[in-house]
């Protein structure tokens, strides 16, 4: 979801700063230290590769930002909450261990881009350095969180990244026209709030997003979280859920 012309705002927090900003300003000014939060929504562009367009992007800004943020920074985090597979950066970085790739994503019955198995961790020296966590239909905020928090912190732990880029594609919300998950907007960002609370310097891009019809899904409440009005079948019981969890920690 690209939300219009990209702007510079900055706001200073005590000595911490947030800026929102096109992608070489973010990058740029996580490099200098100069903030501690990044966010370019126009970005978030996950498939495209280094030869050819892929899934409605066709430059991925992310790799772009990563190559420059490894300029100023020794290790760099990947997390990545879009419904789909994070292919084309997983792609970019599957042989070093200098860029830790971990992606949330739909996977099964021929979903694109048909990706993201959990045994797919990387080659070489990059072994390891890919974690994948695939879910099934119907994905609820507590399944999801049951995953992405102790994943998200064991790889914390075990890799220690200086730096942290956080793709938050909004597709992976229920009631997406693309999507087939039943996260709430309180889920999704809920996942994004745990991210900054471990106080490593992050860049925030956006991502997927496809449901336009913004009148209709917020009538007639028009809440900033609004009650699902229809959702997918849970298939993700907790036996499953337990499995993935054990098979990637």
């Amino acid at each position: 979801m690209n939300f219009g012309a990209p702007k510079l705002i900055v706001m200073n927090r005590k000595r911490k700063a947030f800026c929102c900003a096109e992608g070489p300003n973010c990058v740029a000014r996580l490099n200098h230290g100069l903030s501690d939060i990044a966010i370019n929504w126009s970005g978030g562009l996950h498939h495209a590769k280094k030869r050819e367009a892929s899934g409605f992007c066709y430059v991925n800004d992310i790799v772009i930002g990563i190559l420059e943020l490894l300029k100023y920074h020794p290790r760099v985090l990947y997390i990545d909450i879009d419904i789909h597979h994070g292919d084309g950066v997983q792609e970019a970085f599957y042989l070093t261990d200098r860029v830790m790739t971990v992606s949330f994503h739909k996977y099964g019955n021929y979903f694109f881009p048909g990706t993201g198995d959990m045994y797919d961790v990387g080659q070489d020296t990059g072994r390891y350095f890919s974690v994948n966590v695939p879910m099934k239909e119907g994905m609820d905020d507590e399944n999801y969180h049951s995953l992405f928090k102790p994943i998200v912190r064991a790889v914390i732990e075990c890799y220690n990244p200086s730096v942290i880029v956080l793709q938050c594609g909004a597709d992976s919300l229920g009631c997406d026209r693309l999507g087939c998950f039943n996260l709430s907007f309180s889920g999704h960002g809920e996942c994004v709030d745990f991210v900054r609370s471990l106080g490593i310097p992050m860049l925030v891009v956006g991502g997927g997003g496809y449901t336009l019809q913004y009148l209709q899904f917020f009538a007639p409440e028009f809440t900033l979280r609004p009650t699902l009005a229809k959702r997918q079948e849970n298939q993700n019981t907790k036996e499953v859920s337990f499995e993935v969890w054990l098979r990637t920690v």
